[in-house]
């Protein structure tokens, strides 16, 4: 089966065209700069490269972080007929986005006359149970993206929980491609410095977990706090002995 093409943006923006539908994941489109958040300094370091011309739906994991959603990709949202997103941000989001709990399902019309189906599936931003984490940095929403004839597509999101990509690899593995949120960011203040989205040890082991053909990473370079870059991502994946199955897009 042909590849999926994945244009990547920078830090957790990709693109990619499904069904006859372009997807956006995380919308980040400002210039380097300092974000103030409750508790942390989010400094971003390098600019996006380009911008999408046309999206129809963004995958948005959450809307709280402004490296995952930023002034610019706010802005990207009102022009956008569907945005998919954790119940709670679809509420702050309003007009347009629509919230996907564990399992949840909606069906999008192809351009063919078919239909996509895009799963909401747990993600974890951070390290132990989810009612433990969520509290502190919020909630979070993975995508299953299938259909007839069509390789099955998982987007992670801010997920640092293996045991979430195990449930997910039981309902949809093996899986063609995965869109990899890594960059094992870390703060002093959350979790002891533990990090809060997939290491590139984990993410090869999300890899192997999926079954994965293909794995597309992102929310690895761009931000000063992603602490693991394309260097750590090739040696985890080559270590695993997974290195042909990584696509540095």
């Amino acid at each position: 089966m042909t590849a999926i093409p994945v244009r990547v943006f920078g830090g957790p923006t990709a693109l990619f065209d499904y069904g006859g539908l372009r997807f956006l994941t995380d919308p980040t489109f400002d210039e380097p700069g300092d974000y103030e958040v409750p508790g942390a300094r989010l400094t971003k370091t390098t600019p996006s490269a380009g911008a999408p011309d046309h999206v129809d739906v963004v995958l948005l994991s959450h809307d709280e972080h402004p490296d995952n959603l930023d002034t610019s990709g706010r802005a990207l949202l009102a022009e956008v007929p569907l945005t998919l997103t954790t119940p709670g941000g679809a509420q702050r989001l309003g007009r347009g986005a629509k919230g996907l709990a564990d399992w949840e399902s909606v069906e999008l019309q192809r351009p063919d006359g078919g239909t996509i189906t895009v799963t909401g599936v747990p993600a974890v931003h951070g390290p132990g149970a989810r009612e433990d984490v969520e509290p502190i940095t919020g909630q979070v929403v993975g995508f299953v993206l299938t259909g007839q004839g069509l390789p099955t597509l998982y987007v992670s999101g801010d997920n640092a929980s293996l045991d979430a990509v195990k449930q997910i690899a039981e309902h949809f593995g093996p899986v063609d491609t995965a869109i990899l949120f890594a960059g094992a960011p870390r703060f002093d203040i959350l979790f002891g410095g533990a990090v809060i989205v997939l290491d590139s040890a984990q993410a090869a082991e999300a890899a192997r977990l999926l079954g994965a053909r293909r794995v597309v990473p992102v929310h690895y370079e761009g931000w000063a706090h992603f602490t693991e870059g394309r260097d750590a991502l090739r040696a985890a994946f080559t270590t695993a002995g997974l290195a042909d199955r990584l696509d540095l897009a």
